[in-house]
């Protein structure tokens, strides 16, 4: 969840690119700090295992949004895809904010999508999270090979709730920031619905019922 940081006055975000081994999520997030200024972004950190990486920094927004005086900032990471690592998978998946799933156009990597998806669904629930009530988009990456799954077969059986969804080609960084960019805005927009119902919330005069006044009596 976010995460207000008084000391540096920031409000951090985390990101989290889901999918299965070898889709091109350490692509994308490759991409992501490869296009940003060294100014606006930390250093790209991998944790090795023996066939998956796990990958992450962070970056100041590139969106001039400020909330009440505060930065906005977007811990990006991804997450192991093969099933063996899904504790560490729990694990990064704590307290995410925004997901973008990256789905293989590869036809030999179709049942691994589908695995994929439905581990990720199971990975929420195990940390008491509901896929509805957290921003996502679909990549759907490597669209440049010439045997790719078509569009609408991703569509039909990976995101028939119709979540914002992107063709891509992460090595040479098509389509990558424009998910990003549609992830990140609905995270902050809902993120300030929130604050905006808490404070109404709070100036909201409380009016005592029956039980309660006759308790003060």
């Amino acid at each position: 969840m976010s995460t207000v940081n008084e000391e540096t006055m920031e409000v951090q975000f985390k990101l989290v690119f889901s999918g299965p081994a070898l889709s091109g999520k350490t692509s994308n997030v490759a991409a992501v700090h490869a296009a940003l200024d060294e100014g606006q972004r930390g250093d790209l950190i991998s944790l090795n295992t023996s066939s998956d990486r796990t990958l992450f920094f962070d970056y100041l927004s590139v969106n001039p949004v400020l909330i009440e005086g505060y930065q906005t900032k977007f811990l990006l990471y991804t997450v192991p895809g093969q099933v063996v690592y899904n504790a560490t998978r729990e694990l990064v998946l704590r307290g995410v904010d925004g997901l973008v799933f990256v789905a293989d156009s590869d036809p030999e990597r179709w049942d691994a999508n589908l695995e994929a998806w439905q581990n990720l669904i199971q990975t929420l629930q195990n940390n008491g999270r509901d896929l509805s009530e957290i921003p996502l988009v679909f990549q759907y990456n490597k669209r440049d090979l010439t045997n790719a799954v078509p569009l609408a077969q991703l569509e039909s059986q990976l995101n028939p709730h119709g979540f914002p969804a992107f063709e891509a080609a992460a090595l040479s960084g098509k389509g990558v920031l424009e998910a990003l960019e549609v992830l990140s805005s609905e995270v902050l927009r809902r993120f300030h619905v929130r604050r905006e119902e808490k404070a109404q919330e709070v100036s909201r005069p409380h009016v005592q019922s029956p039980r309660e006044a006759s308790a003060s009596w």
